[in-house]
């Protein structure tokens, strides 16, 4: 059977298949569905300094192969994380990877600095690339020069490894890769969700509360999968690929374009196990394709074929 670890620097993963943020809870919200334990990582929920409530409903709708939210961050801040939540999922045999973000730069930093202190939690996911938040988020990982201070800052208090979680709603992604790989970054998440926009053409008003969210779902495959392919040809560190990964094909995909390992984000909405499914689906495909370690599909992708003019 092939061999289906890979690393992400020092953070070692028993298969390339996690769950992205926002999507998945705290892990234990699904173990009534799969053992959560197979899993090569857990990206918990959006953590924040303070608590957030969040932005007003409507704040999701479906949308043509997708759907669009904007729940805009809604935690009860990184104290109760540590107090109440981590005491149940620090003990789980794999990777919770907790994603921080942030208003301003002190408060990821402050962030970060708690986190680093639970001896369980082996990585943070910087996310500096959140639509739905008037202040902070997105406005960081939009310019190379937001993206590099942020992460300067939190590289300096955080020594665990540290992940950047990537915009696609810039003019050039990989631009951003190569600035917070400078900074330290240890390897790169993309692509976050991209902005748009539902209308209600009876009432002639936005779906959403907000008017613009967070659109994810097999509709942004195509876009994601591009970006992860232009940023491995960027950088050294590690890619993790999310973006409408839906089954074990689009996670080979993504693995092809680049990818160490991948996130499985609105498709948990459908099928609470497709993760599983996926890994199972990436060791049929690597044992009958004679492939010893799924390690060797990052970045395999043949463009032989492709003229050179």
């Amino acid at each position: 059977m092939a061999e289906l670890k890979v690393n992400i620097r020092k953070l070692s993963l028993k298969n390339p298949v996690t769950t992205a943020s926002g999507t998945f809870g705290y892990g234990t919200e699904y173990a009534d569905f799969m053992n959560i334990e197979r899993l090569g990582g857990i990206f918990v929920k959006g953590t924040t300094l303070e608590p957030r409530e969040g932005n007003p409903y409507p704040r999701m709708a479906e949308t043509t192969a997708g759907m669009l939210n904007a729940v805009g961050l809604q935690n009860k801040g990184v104290d109760y994380f540590i107090r109440s939540l981590y005491p149940g999922i620090k003990d789980l045999d794999t990777n919770v990877i907790v994603n921080v973000s942030g208003s301003t730069i002190e408060s990821y930093v402050a962030c970060a600095e708690m986190i680093a202190t639970l001896d369980k939690i082996p990585a943070i996911e910087l996310n500096i690339s959140c639509p739905n938040v008037k202040k902070g988020g997105m406005s960081f990982g939009v310019t190379p020069e937001g993206a590099a201070e942020v992460v300067r800052a939190v590289r300096k208090v955080y020594p665990n490894v540290l992940i950047v979680k990537l915009s696609p709603n810039v003019t050039d992604i990989t631009e951003i890769a190569r600035a917070v790989e400078a900074e330290g970054a240890d390897s790169v998440s993309l692509i976050n969700t991209l902005l748009g926009m539902a209308i209600d053409v009876r009432k002639r008003k936005p779906v959403l509360s907000t008017i613009t969210g967070g659109l994810s779902g097999p509709c942004v495959k195509p876009v994601a999968l591009r970006m992860v392919w232009q940023t491995y040809q960027a950088v050294k560190i590690p890619i993790i690929g999310l973006g409408g990964i839906a089954s074990w094909e689009d996670a080979v995909e993504f693995l092809l374009a680049g990818a160490t390992a991948i996130q499985i984000g609105t498709a948990n909405f459908i099928d609470p196990a497709i993760s599983v499914k996926v890994i199972e689906g990436i060791e049929a495909y690597c044992d009958a394709s004679g492939i010893k370690a799924v390690s060797e599909l990052t970045g395999a992708l043949d463009t032989s074929m492709l003229s050179s003019k």
